[in-house]
């Protein structure tokens, strides 16, 4: 089968956009009244690339691509981990700060309870995501893709969030419902204001690669990788 150049492309930013806001999700900023981690300025942008991998290549291929994301991340943390075991040698006195970024631990947080609640988010996430955006593209018939992509967002970061903030915090001191309130306004705030560069990656990739794919007969099943 040929892969496009620019599948390559939008999958490779898809994962990096992933994997990067897993990385700085460590540091809380502060933007006005809204305390958030600093992913949140990136992770959007991956459901904008899988809004633009559904658009265009449709659901069949953004399922390969979703799960080629969770590999890579399992691929990441895993070597990241090990690195934090390995015996560090006796002038390298970062061990502590090596530990706070890359050991995902926090507020007495396990990394198995993190790293759970992180994967669980992203596949329902970025599932619903897609297989609403590939629904609403059937039932308006191509028309209104700003409702498309916003709506499926609203969806998708509305379950992610939810699903991690309750699976990663519920019991502790850093639980609190209006946190899944802020990260999922923000991140459809961040979708809204990115749709004309949404527009305009999808109006390009549909011409060079003249191609506009509708999802009539896919079956939705996310476990289907090999469809």
């Amino acid at each position: 089968m040929n892969v496009s150049h620019r599948l390559v492309v939008v999958t490779a930013i898809f994962v990096t956009c992933l994997i990067t806001a897993n990385v700085i999700a460590v540091k809380i900023i502060s933007i006005g009244p809204l305390v958030l981690p600093a992913a949140i300025i990136i992770f959007p942008l991956s459901y904008i690339f899988g809004d633009i991998l559904t658009e265009v290549y449709g659901y069949r291929q953004a399922r390969r691509v979703i799960w080629l994301g969770f590999f890579c991340n399992l691929v990441f943390v895993v070597f990241a981990w090990i690195g934090q075991i390995l015996p560090a040698a006796p002038f390298w006195g970062e061990q502590a700060a090596y530990e706070t970024i890359l050991g995902y631990t926090s507020s007495g947080v396990s990394l198995l309870r993190l790293l759970t609640a992180s994967f669980c988010g992203y596949f329902a996430g970025e599932f619903a995501n897609s297989f609403v955006l590939a629904k609403m593209k059937v039932l308006t018939k191509g028309r209104w893709l700003w409702s498309r992509t916003i709506g499926s967002t609203i969806v998708g970061e509305g379950l992610d969030t939810l699903i991690f903030i309750t699976f990663a915090f519920i019991g502790t001191s850093s639980f609190a419902l209006v946190m899944v309130l802020h990260h999922w306004l923000a991140k459809v705030g961040i979708e809204a204001m990115a749709t004309p560069f949404t527009y305009a990656a999808i109006n390009y990739l549909k011409k060079k690669e003249a191609i506009d794919t509708y999802d009539y007969e896919t079956n939705f099943n996310p476990f289907r990788i090999l469809d």
